[in-house]
């Protein structure tokens, strides 16, 4: 029996030891926080947004300096009328120059939070109700192929170089973070930019989640609109030249 006493105050002291190691590495992980809460997701969500706030006042003084660039170069640039009218058709093709005709609208919103499936259709799980990045880089090449002068996602134009990229149902493009509704803005000729959607079977299978879940979707179009220039840094990071052959 004395045998069995020492073996058991044994194990007991041995479990109150490690319990207070666990609570010792518990309160230096958490530094005195509560470790069941969100706190570190909010602290993580609120960094997001104010590195989208930043990047969009970068972008605001990207943009006066580019202006002021532009306008001492018109000055006196040294070249021809020829160079500089095919210098211009560059700078409107890359997406550096307001462009300013008819256009046509596009935006796309979740579906409701109540929603239910429309009879006929199974009922929907998480990924039918949200926009997803397919959704918008549809509606994007849709009006690209049909003819699009310029295009802006929410108030940003798009340039070769753009990607629209979705992080669950946020939509992160050129280094700011937006919520839907998503607003798609094309200028163009706008029969043809109506037609291309309707062509398009990426756009098509989205109409179906519309009609069968109520995801959002409205076309609009406009008499006059102006697209700003891109007036973020237009470099490239990855590309490089090719030898041309013999």
């Amino acid at each position: 029996m004395g045998a069995r006493r020492v073996v058991l105050r044994a194990l007991t002291a041995a479990v109150f030891a490690l319990a207070g190691l666990i609570f010792v590495t518990s309160f230096n992980t958490a530094k005195g926080t509560n470790l069941r809460t969100d706190d570190s997701l909010l602290k993580l969500s609120d960094l997001i947004q104010q590195r989208s706030d930043r990047n969009g006042e970068l972008d605001e003084s990207t943009a006066k300096l580019r202006n002021e660039v532009d306008s001492l170069a018109r000055g006196d640039d040294g070249y021809t009328r020829e160079e500089d009218a095919r210098f211009g058709a560059l700078k409107r093709a890359s997406g550096t120059e307001k462009v300013t005709g008819g256009a046509l609208s596009v935006t796309l919103d979740d579906a409701p939070p109540d929603a239910r499936a429309a009879p006929g259709y199974p009922e929907p799980g998480a990924n039918d109700l949200v926009i997803h990045q397919q959704d918008l880089q549809a509606v994007v090449n849709a009006l690209w192929a049909g003819g699009a002068k310029g295009i802006q996602v929410m108030d940003q134009r798009l340039i070769s170089t753009s990607a629209v990229r979705c992080v669950g149902n946020t939509l992160i493009l050129q280094g700011r973070v937006y919520s839907p509704p998503y607003k798609i803005t094309a200028v163009g000729d706008q029969e043809r930019l109506r037609k291309a959607l309707d062509r398009s079977r990426a756009v098509q299978n989205y109409q179906l989640y519309v009609k069968a879940y109520g995801l959002g979707w409205e076309v609009g179009e406009h008499d006059t609109v102006t697209l700003p220039g891109y007036s973020g840094t237009v470099d490239l990071h990855y590309a490089k030249p090719v030898a041309p052959s013999s």
